[in-house]
């Protein structure tokens, strides 16, 4: 399955006067991993920024002076998104910009959902936590995600912090731990307090112990409250 997780930042918050895009972020999930193959531009948008927005993002008039203009990067972008799930915070402001510039074109027009479908994790968000603050930072604090280099908005880093939260309100396994292995870290040992296994020996068997019981129990109660029919049952 592949998702994009995507952000935009605008020169103010109504289409309705005029406002533009001038930066798409946008980080690639394939099976709920995280690729690589993330997408980024800085767009000139032909029209002052509001002080209001700047105060948010901190992109500049004169930085985005000698940046592609929309029509110049839209089709590259579609091609990109196309047939993927959007996964976006808000979803109803970014694709309302995306579609307004999409508008903007020459030709045949087009919009964002005859290309992909849409996910909301606001909304997504309002259903799990409701009467809750479900912004990006309340989420991050909630779910113990690290947002400390976000001083300012930005398309791509919002995207990639949107990513690690989205998962881990989706919850499920987001990686198969081979990395702990590779930096000499055994997760088994430290449930287990055995010693790892030689990686040149047989394959080693983790057994579990009380607790690590516990936490499969309570992993699969969670499971059952996110599906309506496991797969499993």
């Amino acid at each position: 399955m592949r998702q994009i997780v995507l952000d935009t930042e605008t020169t103010g918050l109504e289409t309705s006067l005029g406002h533009r895009i001038i930066e798409i972020g946008c980080v690639e999930l394939i099976d709920r991993r995280i690729t690589d193959n993330h997408w980024h531009y800085y767009i000139n948008p032909d029209r002052e920024i509001d002080d209001g927005a700047f105060e948010v993002h901190g992109i500049s008039n004169d930085f985005l002076q000698d940046k592609p203009r929309f029509q110049e990067i839209a089709q590259e972008f579609l091609s990109y998104i196309d047939g993927a799930e959007l996964v976006i915070h808000n979803a109803r402001f970014d694709v309302g910009f995306l579609d307004y510039e999409l508008g903007q074109l020459e030709g045949e027009s087009t919009t964002i959902e005859q290309h992909c479908r849409i996910l909301d994790t606001l909304v997504m968000a309002r259903q799990k936590h409701p009467g809750q603050k479900n912004s990006l930072d309340a989420l991050c604090r909630r779910y113990e995600i690290d947002s400390s280099r976000r001083s300012l908005h930005g398309a791509l880093l919002d995207a990639r912090i949107l990513s690690d939260v989205y998962l881990a309100m989706t919850g499920g396994q987001t990686a198969l731990g081979l990395d702990e292995f590779d930096h000499g870290h055994d997760l088994g040992s430290k449930m287990t307090g055995r010693q790892p296994v030689s990686r040149n020996g047989p394959l080693p068997v983790w057994l579990g112990n009380e607790a690590s019981e516990q936490a499969h129990l309570e992993y699969v109660k969670f499971l059952r409250e996110q599906c309506d029919d496991p797969v499993w049952e």
